[in-house]
């Protein structure tokens, strides 16, 4: 079996902004391109798993969610890096039925690892909300970060994330896990 970095995408891997459906507006935080080459190096996939409710809300469609993704990939790729994979849930229920693909259900980690053949006890889940970490959580993944990017420090000041792996950023998440898992060289 495979194993992967579940990461969530605005925030994360992308500077947040509410609602991104300009692929313009898409900037790679610091340190995603070599922290993305880093866990491809190590024998790990990346795949991002976002909620993106403004489809739910008719702010924007699928194939601006799309959009986004192809400008993420085009600015990854000049530094060497991509994702191998984007999941995204369109669903908000307020806006419709509730869905299992939705942060904080594992849906989308859960149909990535069907279709990649990936091992969660084997992967990593990060993200900037503490709906990232139950979705990693009930996946079953090895280990759950919250970063300090995106909504991360909010959460921090705000919420009870005792019990959670806080790191700064990807980077320090990947080389985190990879010392867990004694792979870091």
């Amino acid at each position: 079996m495979k194993k992967a970095f579940f990461l969530d995408r605005d925030g994360v891997i992308n500077e947040e902004v509410d609602y991104l459906s300009d692929p313009g507006r898409a900037v790679i935080l610091p340190g995603v391109a070599a922290a993305l080459r880093r866990l491809h190096e190590a024998g790990f996939l990346a795949i991002v798993v976002t909620n993106q409710s403004g489809v739910a809300r008719g702010m924007y469609g699928e194939s601006d969610v799309q959009a986004v993704h192809e400008r993420i990939q085009e600015l990854l790729a000049r530094e060497g890096a991509a994702v191998d994979r984007f999941y995204y849930c369109p669903h908000h229920p307020k806006y419709g039925s509730p869905c299992s693909c939705r942060k904080p259900e594992p849906g989308m980690i859960l149909t990535a690892c069907r279709e990649f053949d990936i091992d969660p006890a084997h992967s990593a889940m990060v993200g900037d909300r503490l709906s990232d970490i139950a979705a990693g959580r009930a996946a079953g993944c090895r280990a759950c970060y919250l970063v300090k990017t995106g909504y991360g420090m909010e959460v921090l000041r705000n919420e009870d994330v005792s019990g959670i792996e806080v790191a700064d950023d990807l980077s320090d998440a990947v080389e985190r896990f990879l010392a867990l898992d004694g792979e870091a060289h």
